[in-house]
């Protein structure tokens, strides 16, 4: 799949519902840029990322697996102009300024875990592929949360590429392209050893089943289904955790796996199959552990679990994708082991969501946990008829507005056209 970056009217990125709020929110985008960088914004363009959620394919995208995610109606929104110097200037609202200079683009120790890092490695990613940069001052306002599992970094890193895509190369970008980019600054700037879902889902926009076997040449497949008739509403329930105090034990999952490749003198899992494992199980319980064997195993398992999903979709069985839904989790608990750590065992915010919910659908829906793990946030698949009841009971726990009821966007990182707003 290749194609250029996207342009939408606001109608086409949120629901009916919210399309006055959401112009509102764009209006006081606008007061914020002009008020912050006191001109007229005359050149004003308006540009989206979205957050993601992962369906199915927990921790499988940094061994080159298959991945199931889907872009969502909580986004980035930026209000941009060029500017003549080589700098880059974003104001986020509720944070400092970041700005870098276009000539200096080598990574920093110092600026890991800050935006700043992400700008600066999105600009390198755009230069090492020869794609034009420039510089620009830009205006953000987002409700994609730090730490929501909505992959917050990786809808910053598709909203600079977007911005560069418009303004310095004719929107002529393939999402693709943007994505890599996105998770090359990811790992290389940001210090996050991340796959490549987030920036993915973000970029391209929709459900979409992405097989990495060929990290360079991912193959993209947009799922086209009617999710709404399936009379579930999809929640992302947040726990009030924060996990970047789990940043080691989100790294042991891909270096883990990873060492159990390297073993068979590969490069990652994708280059085996289970049976590898299977025949050589003990030999690789001494050598690195248990824990490490069974997330090996629950990667194979895992992207078996991704064609479920999407098989299921596309012939409407539902019943069958929650089924892969309630099996990824149970995997994720128990074999990949990401729902807490064990360096913290006092708190479980993700086992008693998973908890609450499970015995809120009363055997129905399904849900599991959403994104990296170890903090943050579950998803639940949730019939409409019992959603009031299922965000009483979570909010009883987490707290009000603490369980989200999301849209599936169809529409991935794009610019915004100003005449919708």
């Amino acid at each position: 799949m290749a194609g250029k970056t996207q342009t939408a009217g606001i109608e086409e990125l949120y629901r009916k519902e919210t399309i006055d709020a959401q112009k509102a929110r764009y209006r006081k985008l606008t007061e914020g840029y002009k008020s912050y960088f006191a001109c007229e914004g005359e050149g004003i363009r308006y540009f989206s990322a979205p957050g993601r959620t992962e369906v199915g394919g927990n921790h499988t995208d940094h061994n080159n697996g298959k991945v199931l995610a889907a872009s969502v109606d909580f986004d980035i929104i930026a209000a941009a102009e060029p500017i003549d110097e080589p700098v880059v200037i974003i104001k986020s609202e509720g944070h400092d300024e970041c700005r870098i200079d276009l000539g200096e683009l080598s990574p920093s120790e110092a600026e890991k875990l800050t935006a700043t890092a992400i700008l600066r490695g999105v600009s390198k990613g755009f230069d090492d592929r020869g794609f034009k940069t420039g510089g620009f001052r830009a205006y953000t306002m987002s409700n994609v949360a730090k730490g929501s599992g909505l992959a917050s970094s990786a809808a910053f890193e598709v909203l600079i590429g977007t911005i560069y895509s418009f303004l310095y190369n004719g929107g002529g970008i393939d999402p693709i392209k943007i994505a890599q980019i996105g998770q090359f600054a990811e790992n290389n700037y940001f210090g996050k050893p991340s796959g490549i879902m987030g920036q993915m889902a973000s970029s391209v926009g929709g459900f979409v089943a992405i097989d990495l076997k060929d990290i360079e040449s991912p193959i993209i497949e947009h799922v086209n289904v009617d999710f709404d008739s399936f009379g579930h509403a999809l929640c992302i329930i947040d726990t009030n955790d924060d996990h970047i105090d789990f940043a080691a034990d989100y790294a042991s999952i891909p270096d883990e796996m990873h060492a159990i490749a390297e073993y068979f003198s590969v490069k990652n899992l994708r280059q085996l199959v289970k049976y590898d494992i299977l025949l050589n199980i003990n030999l690789l319980r001494e050598k690195f552990g248990d824990r490490a064997v069974l997330r090996a195993i629950h990667f194979f398992e895992e992207n078996k679990r991704v064609d479920k999903l999407v098989n299921a979709l596309k012939r409407n069985d539902f019943q069958a994708f929650l089924d892969s839904i309630n099996e990824s989790g149970n995997s994720s608990y128990k074999y990949l082991q990401n729902v807490y750590s064990c360096s913290d065992v006092s708190h479980q915010g993700l086992s008693v969501g998973l908890n609450i919910a499970e015995y809120a659908l009363e055997r129905k829906g399904a849900s599991r946990v959403h994104g990296g793990g170890f903090a943050g946030t579950i998803q639940a698949f949730v019939p409409f008829e019992m959603l009031k009841e299922f965000k009483m009971e979570l909010e009883k726990v987490f707290g009000p507005g603490s369980c989200h009821v999301m849209k599936i966007r169809r529409v991935g990182g794009c610019e915004v056209l100003a005449e919708s707003l």
